[in-house]
């Protein structure tokens, strides 16, 4: 999975995507995802390292299958929040202090 990290005013954004989405699009409906490498663009990790981005994140964005599995796996988000767009899975995760 690709992680990238940046520190904002509001606290630590992570975007997370399994390996082989970078530049794809999809879309559904009115829904359209676009996984850029602007955004989502970082260093290659195993699990150990996106369960603690995600840990650490203030706001997390999430693309692919893999991704979301484990983000759901490792309860930073519920399966009744994941939003499936085409052939790919997309959840948002916001921890309020």
């Amino acid at each position: 999975m690709i992680v990238n990290e940046r520190e904002t005013e509001e606290g630590l954004l992570v975007a997370v995507c399994d390996d082989d989405l970078l530049g794809e699009t999809f879309e559904e409906g009115n829904v359209s995802l676009t996984v850029t490498e602007e955004f989502y663009g970082g260093e290659s990790v195993d699990e150990a390292a996106v369960v603690d981005s995600l840990a650490r994140a203030t706001v997390a964005n999430i693309v692919g299958r893999e991704a979301v599995g484990l983000a759901v796996e490792e309860g930073f988000v519920d399966e009744a929040n994941v939003l499936e767009v085409e052939s790919t899975l997309h959840a948002q995760l916001l921890q309020l202090a």
